[in-house]
């Protein structure tokens, strides 16, 4: 598989084990916090500056919990691994707190335990970056931040412990190659993104190329001040959040503000690819490059997709591919908007004699979707469904660092959290189907099928 999938981003993580007292705490004081209702949340009052070292900080105040989580996005993602070290950012991420002139990593993992603080890190196509959930007490957020700053400016990358991480990335890129959906992602996204940082899959040769100096090397060309988003939610003042604000871009070099993102150039290598695979179930993925964030088209598209197959039991392909035929037990569709350009896809799994007729049945729906678009009553049912769930996606602290990080990074408008429900509400059937037919191309789609009956 990939270093990891644009169309479900699960990064590489690793965070010290929440110690009970902050545990039980979060449970006490999680339905104070839900009790204010959607309403609350879809304020977010964020406000945002810049520190002197060029890092973009975004916080938001919310003083419900005595806690603080804390997120620096850094442009530093796995499309930015030099060619032929592939996985290389995210082993940069992964070994970033093994150890700094002061601590080892076993000491590092003590000092977040023992303030019931949690420290994690995080790698996908466009950002790496860490974590840090701490209470609030200023004693305790302050040492939590003393050991963020040390990892942040000195750390080691000791030989032993990367030799550890890079044996781990192998024995996981050998379980996907085994896998139907690790060989499809690695042909779908090559094909997809030829010549650019978002094609690119990791190897085990480009895995065993990497050293402990090009992690290093790395970090020092990338992990600077300017190329960095702050993320800050929870119990701080205005003047605490700029103090912390400044002694973590204090951590990294200034360096270069980061440059505007290349989109890909080159067409995607359309047309159907059938890898063979003894596995029971086939394997299909289907899509073509999408949009940025940013892009005028994100919300009808986003309608749009709820209709076609991001609406469960509720979409077109579910209805036709698994309720009427029964050739699939789930079958979705998917806009990914990244940085510089994104994706869409549809992926499904399937009995390996049904694949030939699932995939055409798939097809024609997505034909039909955009010729005809949906019908009044299902955008109706669409909104609906988006603008009425979209609370959820904002009812804790944590929800809330992510939603924001986002903006952010990806320099959406500050008023997201209320823009996005209402531009929903607002878009009109015309908006939806003219999208869907300017923006959808079936017949230059990638296609790619792992397993199956050979043709």
């Amino acid at each position: 598989m990939r270093n990891e999938s644009p169309a479900l981003p699960l990064p590489m993580t690793r965070a010290s084990k929440p110690v009970d007292p902050l545990t039980r705490l979060m449970r006490l004081l999680l339905l104070g916090a839900l009790m204010h209702g959607a309403s609350a949340w879809a304020a977010l009052p964020i406000q945002q500056w810049t520190t002197t070292q060029g890092m973009h900080v975004l916080f938001v105040a919310e003083h419900t919990l005595p806690m603080l989580d804390v997120q620096l996005d850094v442009h530093a993602g796995t499309a930015s691994d030099p060619a032929g070290r592939e996985g290389l950012a995210a082993l940069v991420a992964e070994n970033l707190n093994d150890g700094t002139p002061l601590h080892d990593e076993d000491a590092l993992a003590r000092l977040f335990a023992d303030l019931g603080a949690v420290y994690g890190v995080h790698s996908d196509i466009d950002r790496s970056g860490v974590n840090l959930r701490t209470l609030s007490a200023p004693a305790t957020r302050a040492a939590a931040l003393d050991g963020l700053v040390e990892i942040l400016q000195t750390p080691l990358f000791p030989a032993a412990a990367f030799e550890r991480e890079r044996k781990r990335a192998l024995s996981a890129l050998q379980e996907s190659l085994a896998q139907p959906a690790g060989l499809a992602e690695r042909a779908f996204y090559p094909r997809l993104f030829p010549a650019h940082g978002y094609g690119a899959v990791v190897s085990a040769a480009s895995l065993e190329r990497i050293t402990r100096d090009d992690l290093a090397a790395f970090y020092a060309q990338h992990w600077h001040a300017a190329r960095s988003v702050l993320t800050l939610v929870g119990d701080l003042s205005r003047a605490d959040a700029e103090a912390l604000a400044e002694r973590l871009g204090a951590a990294l070099p200034a360096g270069p503000a980061v440059a505007d993102p290349s989109a890909p150039t080159m067409p995607p290598v359309s047309g159907e690819l059938h890898i063979a695979h003894p596995a029971a179930q086939a394997h299909i993925l289907l899509g073509q490059p999408a949009f940025a964030y940013g892009d005028p088209d994100y919300v009808p598209l986003m309608v749009a997709n709820y209709v076609l197959g991001g609406g469960g039991f509720s979409s077109r392909l579910t209805a036709e591919v698994r309720e009427k035929r029964g050739l699939t037990y789930g079958v979705t569709s998917q806009f990914t908007p990244l940085q510089s350009a994104g994706t869409f896809t549809i992926g499904l799994e399937t009995r390996r004699d049904q694949a030939g007729q699932a995939l055409a049945l798939v097809r024609k729906v997505l034909d039909d979707f955009v010729l005809q678009g949906p019908t009044a009553a299902e955008l109706r049912d669409a909104k609906q469904y988006l603008v009425g769930s979209f609370p959820l996606r904002l009812d804790s602290n944590h929800k809330q660092l992510d939603f924001v990080a986002n903006i952010g990074f990806h320099q959406l408008p500050l008023d997201w959290a209320s823009a996005y429900p209402r531009a929903i509400q607002q878009v009109t059937l015309a908006q939806v189907r003219d999208a869907v037919r300017r923006r959808l191309h079936p017949e230059q789609m990638v296609t790619v099928v792992v397993g199956g009956e050979a043709r």
